[in-house]
């Protein structure tokens, strides 16, 4: 693989790493949130990434991270007896949404850590080429 090649891969898995920060941070901020009805309360979303390796010419070559979407949570929102909230149904209660801020707050801990050795892989590929570079002067 080339050295030119890993920016590529690192770069798209930082830009994974991004949508993975971003889609926690769009959970966290409706953790709290309730609606009239199940079909209405926020539901928790996860990017789905994929990475693949490419046969060529009998070798492995590793390609870029890829976004395949972004997948919301099945598990049930919980109900909340609440008779006087506004959105309350016919028998009183409203839903929160089935976002869990511990699991969140440990996907944002990973995610950051995971944008943060990308970005000492593409530091360290550029001091490379610029090793080499040098070498050749």
């Amino acid at each position: 693989m080339s050295l030119f090649k890993i920016f590529e891969v690192a770069g798209s898995a930082m830009s994974a790493q991004t949508l993975r920060l971003n889609t926690t941070a769009s959970n966290l901020a409706n953790a709290e949130t309730v609606a009239g009805s199940p079909e209405q309360a926020y539901k928790a979303r996860q990017p789905v990434f994929a990475a693949a390796l490419k046969a060529q010419q009998g070798l492995q070559q590793t390609v870029p991270v890829q976004i395949k979407g972004i997948i919301e949570s099945q598990a049930p929102n919980t109900p909340l007896y609440m008779p006087n909230h506004p959105e309350a149904d016919a028998d009183g209660y409203v839903y929160r949404s089935n976002v869990n801020p511990v699991e969140e707050l440990v996907n944002m801990i990973s995610a950051s850590r995971s944008y943060q050795n990308n970005v000492e892989v593409m530091n360290t590929s550029k001091e490379l080429l610029l090793q080499t570079l040098r070498l050749g002067s």
